[in-house]
This record gives C-alpha cells, structure tokens and sequence, in this order.
C-alpha cells in the first residue's frame, strides 16, 4: 500500500509553481474559495498544465496536504532533535502555530473536505495517525500515546479555531501531569 504522505516524484519547474502556487493559496483563502483559474495565474501557467500535471485540483489538494505533512514532520525533527521528548513535541507545535497564522492547515482541509471521498481526507487521516504513532513511540504505551495526541490535537484546534493563543501551552501542562513530570 502506497504511503499517503509520500509527496512522490520531483515535478517539472511548472508543476512546482503550481504546487507552490495552490499551497499560499489554499491555506490562506480555503480549499474550495480557491479555483484552477487563480491558481494556474499566480503560477504562471495554464489551467491546461494544472490539468495535464495533477488531473485534477482534488489531486493537486491531496499534493499540497502530503508536503504540508513532510514540511510539519522536517520542522518537528529539526525542533525536537537532541530532545525526543513529548514536551518537546508541544514546544514545537507552539513554535509552529506562531508561524502559521490560519492554524493548522489539516483542520483547516478536514473541515472543507471531511465526510467526502476526496483524496485529501485519506491525507489528513494519515498525518493525524502519523502523530498518535509518534506519541504512542515516545512514551512506549499506546493508551497514553493517544491520550497526549488528544491533547495535542485540542491545542492545535483551540489555536486555529478557539482563538486561545494559550492552548499549546496549557496542553504542555496536562501532558506533563499525565507523565507525572
């Protein structure tokens, strides 16, 4: 079974631009405000080449969600090098959503997209798994992997759409009480 966030082979100049294109595009204005049209123009391109590249703006959305997840995933590694630690997960899930500022762009796709049989929703799925292995891998116990996930996912959600700036921060603090840290 393929990997769903494998972003697959490197593409031509003009596949790049329109990946970059629809990235800036997608998670600042919304998957579906954002039409072919928009996005082959900020490109440089046609909609003919969108088309002729990825097949379909579904598939260009899956693409942008699968190099979301490598580029949140090389962010994480980097941040948490030298310190494996669930804290150091959160730490850098603040830092992130500092960076970011329309929150995390998987709930941000998931509630443009959930419920449908759209390739994103595949995406999204597997980066929320993605995390819940990792947590469970850090702590080497899959109830409590999955309970730090949760907490995980709340701040990310309480910071992209609660307007609580303080969600990571206190998310930190119950995973540090549920490690008895």
């Amino acid at each position: 079974m393929p990997d769903p966030l494998d972003p697959g082979p490197p593409l031509t100049a003009a596949g790049e631009r329109l990946v970059v294109a629809a990235s800036e595009l997608f998670y600042r204005h919304g998957i579906r405000a954002v039409g072919v049209d928009l996005i082959a123009e900020r490109a440089g391109t046609t909609k003919k080449t969108l088309y002729d590249r990825f097949g379909s703006k579904d598939a260009l959305v899956a693409l942008y969600l699968r190099r979301r997840a490598r580029t949140w995933q090389a962010f994480l590694a980097e941040r948490t090098r030298g310190d494996g630690s669930v804290l150091a997960v959160f730490d850098a899930l603040d830092a992130w959503l500092v960076s970011q500022d329309r929150g995390c762009a998987f709930v941000n796709a998931y509630a443009e997209i959930g419920g449908t049989d759209h390739p994103g929703v595949a995406v999204v799925r597997a980066e929320k798994e993605w995390m819940r292995e990792l947590f469970a891998g850090l702590v080497g116990d899959a109830g409590l992997g999955a309970q730090l996930h949760l907490l995980y996912e709340g701040a990310a959600v309480m910071v992209t759409a609660g307007g609580r700036p303080d969600a990571v921060a206190r998310a930190r603090d119950a995973a540090r009480a549920l490690l008895g840290v």
